[in-house]
């Protein structure tokens, strides 16, 4: 955890350099985790700002946190010998958090740095586009996560016995298998049969599955996201077969379009033209294609017609992760996690699942066939 916050301590001073070193306030998620190495869980998995905030200023680094959430980080991370300062606020204070900010740094609400547009200036794609570049010890952690989620989804697809199990028991498993290494499951999808052909989030209901079924998880661990989705079918003759193959262009012409060197836009640009070179020109529309990785779900989404993002013209960098999410409807869907350097290292595997190759290295779990 200290490697990975000196690493993010060396980016956010490079950052805020570029703001004349400002002091820089962080609250939310992605980037509390980014900043502490993952030291920050949600109390409330509902919150849409982190339990933890951190600021970096000429006079140091600090954790501000409320009186009932100090305790916790002081012992269970050692936080004061690493370094942070720790700040103390009422919990039904709710202004107390940027109060204590602004006195430590010495400064005006409206001279902050932040990741929000309650105070300060919001430089949120500049942190985004700086915590993509994942340290080697977060590469480590994402590496451990990948293996997890790979394991898990093969675990709760193999315990499906067609006509007997349900979508809940499928689920089940593979929280219980994630859980069990300290990873949780922030978006499990897990469906079958009718629903899955005609449903993009066949959420689970209850039902016995008898000729398909589909897992799809994104895990957190330790801050860091990793996504994957595993597709099983009873027989060879079934349409979802002849649907993955096609999609299989599609995945390629995004994974070609993954490497450094060029922009988030252009990555954008080949996953459009992989679905027009099938004869689904549209089909991009139909569902979010996914994206980078890491201290979140997913850094950010691109849409093809969507050139004004802040991200299109964003250069893909080393050190990334990507998770695509190709589908096609009736039930075709492609998701692994790669991180990117000079080729794809494949994050996800399955153990005992059958493997397909894909451009500059990539590979990925193949639509399992039971019959």
């Amino acid at each position: 955890m200290g490697r990975r916050a000196n690493a993010a301590k060396r980016a956010t001073d490079t950052l805020r350099e570029t703001f004349n070193a400002r002091p820089l306030l962080l609250t939310s998620p992605g980037s509390v985790n980014w900043r502490s190495g993952g030291m920050s869980d949600p109390i409330d998995v509902t919150a849409g700002s982190d339990p933890l905030w951190i600021l970096d200023c000429a006079q140091g680094s600090a954790l501000i946190t409320s009186e009932i959430e100090a305790p916790r980080f002081e012992s269970d991370f050692h936080v004061r010998a690493l370094g942070w300062d720790v700040l103390r606020a009422p919990w039904y204070d709710a202004d107390a958090p940027l109060a204590l900010a602004c006195s430590y740094a010495d400064v005006a609400p409206s001279e902050l740095l932040s990741d929000n547009d309650a105070f300060g200036d919001n430089i949120r794609d500049h942190l985004v586009g700086a915590r993509m570049v994942l340290s080697d010890a977060d590469q480590e952690e994402l590496r451990e996560l990948g293996l997890l989620v790979g394991n898990a989804l093969g675990a709760g697809i193999d315990a499906w016995t067609p006509g007997a199990s349900t979508d809940f028991d499928t689920a089940a498993v593979i929280s219980s298998a994630l859980e069990a290494e300290g990873a949780k499951a922030v978006c499990l999808i897990v469906g079958g049969d009718e629903r899955l052909r005609t449903l993009r989030h066949p959420l689970a209901v209850g039902d016995v599955l008898s000729d398909a079924i589909m897992a799809v998880v994104v895990a957190k661990r330790a801050g860091l996201h990793v996504a994957a989705t595993r597709l099983c079918v009873r027989h060879a003759n079934d349409e979802i077969v002849t649907l993955m193959k096609t999609l299989d262009a599609v995945n390629d012409a995004v994974l070609e379009a993954s490497l450094p060197g060029g922009t988030w836009g252009e990555t954008i640009r080949a996953l459009a033209s992989g679905y027009s070179a099938v004869g689904q020109p549209n089909a991009w529309r139909e569902h979010f294609q996914g994206g980078p990785i890491g201290f979140e779900q997913r850094e950010f989404e691109l849409a093809p017609t969507q050139y004004a993002s802040p991200y299109w013209d964003l250069a893909r960098a080393a050190n990334t992760a990507v998770a695509w999410n190709p589908s096609l409807r009736g039930g075709a869907k492609i998701e692994e996690t790669y991180l990117v350097n000079a080729g794809l290292e494949w994050l996800t595997p399955t153990p005992s699942w059958p493997v397909l190759e894909g451009p500059h290295g990539s590979r990925r779990s193949a639509l399992k066939v039971l019959q």
